[in-house]
């Protein structure tokens, strides 16, 4: 889960920017007092790519006129996911499904001033912000998914040149990135519905309906622990305490990992020049994305 600046433009903006032709807005300079700037300190590979990005972003929107702030990153617990099934019974006591970190990252968004001052904005300004941020219209790069589908994004707007600036070759990199993105839904689809992940699933399922819970899947058992369907913190932390007791009792937790590397290596094996172009292009912005941030 990524929580940027760029996020909360795009989501307090979308409803501008369907209701109005971006063309015409205006371009006057924003005059709104900012509030100080988060300290982007980044501690991994990632984080240190993404905020090198917000800064050029921001950079590039403060050229265009508008006012754009960078959030300090997540912390790596607020990351935390499970894409299978929870196997972390010390983390399942304290968080449950993660309700509560979720709700924080949603407080943090609503508080965000990117998200305050883009509703500030009188809606052509503010479509014209999301324009500068985005581009005008998604065209100018494209790429064929292994399914067939096509996804596009334009080649211009600040979160393009900043993506120039750090990987250079921007349409290789979108290629990359949208391409593996895609591949790690389809690994994740193709786990679940291997008959070994099915048969582990079903000890699983036995084992809650024998602690009470007569869930078939971890999707059903986390639906109803959602506290958006009426279930409290105690409830949730109980279902998902007993998710991961189960998950790690039946060896559920580890065949599906085995199973998510075994076909992430299947994966690898059949588009070996994605996966290497998203490596070179990630390595050689390290050093660019430091010296961006080094530059505050």
């Amino acid at each position: 889960m990524r929580a940027t600046a760029r996020d909360a433009v795009r989501v307090a903006g979308v409803a501008a920017a369907a209701s109005l032709m971006l063309g015409c807005a205006a371009q006057a300079k924003d005059t709104t007092p900012r509030p100080p700037q988060a300290v982007v300190r980044p501690v991994g590979p990632q984080q240190t790519l993404e905020a090198a990005e917000d800064l050029l972003e921001r950079d590039c929107m403060r050229r265009s006129g508008f006012g754009f702030w960078v959030a300090p990153p997540l912390t790596p617990g607020a990351r935390r996911e499970f894409p299978y099934v929870v196997d972390d019974v010390a983390w399942a006591k304290e968080h449950g499904y993660g309700s509560d970190r979720r709700a924080a990252v949603r407080r943090t968004a609503d508080a965000d001033p990117n998200t305050r001052y883009l509703r500030s904005l009188e809606p052509r300004r503010r479509a014209a912000l999301v324009a500068a941020l985005n581009g005008p219209r998604p065209t100018g790069l494209a790429v064929d998914l292994p399914n067939g589908a096509r996804v596009s994004h334009s080649d211009q707007g600040c979160t393009a040149e900043a993506e120039r600036r750090l990987y250079g070759d921007l349409p290789a990199w979108f290629r990359a990135t949208r391409t593996t993105r895609f591949l790690t839904g389809e690994r994740v689809a193709a786990v679940q519905q291997d008959a070994r992940y099915r048969s582990a699933r079903d000890r699983w399922a036995a084992c809650m309906r024998a602690d009470g819970l007569p869930y078939a899947d971890p999707q059903e058992s986390r639906a109803a622990a959602d506290p958006e369907r009426g279930a409290d913190r105690a409830q949730e932390a109980r279902v998902a305490v007993a998710e991961a007791t189960c998950a790690l009792s039946t060896d559920f937790s580890r065949i599906a990992a085995d199973l998510d590397r075994s076909y992430e290596t299947a994966s690898r094996r059949r588009h070996p020049e994605v996966y290497a172009d998203l490596a070179r292009l990630t390595r050689a912005a390290l050093p660019r994305a430091r010296a961006v941030i080094a530059r505050g």
